[in-house]
């Protein structure tokens, strides 16, 4: 029987993408179901960062560009001021969930970012980005004028932060245990060795 892993993150945290091969290797070698969960950092009305202010160029080059070498991974700091909200974008991410595409869109929605330097703020951005993983566009362009989804969205984020508990992205959520930080695939692998020796928590 598969285990569960949801993985909470944001499209605007560079450590999210890379942890995208280390997720891989725990799909390739361990019996995982994995679900992405939506964690905004900074939700309206909280100030979004920008790259020309000293502490997103100091965090890239101290932490970001190094780890990004180490995983032989192209990544770039994006340049749209300020970082976009990804409330939208995660409003999508519902459809693409509900279609059985998830990482596919998430995958594609960093690459606009973090690769192509693409505002994924954007109505049209989100909905190229979600049509070039096989979304159906005018479904993509309901989901994202639907306050249905909205609240949803809205729920989801209270439900992390206050249900589930997490602070940071990336988090990850293995048989009820909370997992934060940027983990190896070698710790996800042991989260998920350990989850299938003991009884789930709620």
């Amino acid at each position: 029987m598969s285990t569960k892993v949801e993985i909470f993150m944001d499209y605007v945290c560079p450590f999210c993408f890379l942890v995208e091969e280390a997720v891989a290797e725990l799909q390739r070698d361990r019996d995982v179901e994995v679900e992405i969960r939506s964690f905004e950092l900074r939700p309206d009305p909280v100030p979004t960062l920008r790259p020309e202010d000293d502490y997103l160029p100091r965090m890239w080059d101290g932490a970001v560009y190094p780890m990004a070498r180490r995983l032989g991974m192209d990544i770039i700091l994006p340049s749209v001021s300020p970082q976009p909200r990804t409330i939208k974008a995660f409003m999508v991410l519902q459809l693409a969930n509900e279609r059985g595409i998830g990482q596919e869109y998430s995958a594609a929605m960093f690459r606009a970012f973090f690769q192509q330097d693409r505002d994924i703020g954007q109505d049209k951005v989100i909905i190229n980005v979600a049509t070039t993983v096989g979304l159906d566009r005018e479904e993509a362009i309901r989901a994202l004028g639907s306050e249905e989804r909205r609240s949803r969205q809205l729920a989801d984020q209270e439900y992390a932060s206050e249900s589930v508990g997490v602070r940071a992205v990336p988090s990850f959520r293995v048989n009820g245990r909370l997992y934060p930080g940027v983990l190896n695939a070698d710790r996800l692998k042991h989260a998920i060795d350990e989850a299938t020796t003991r009884e789930p928590q709620s």
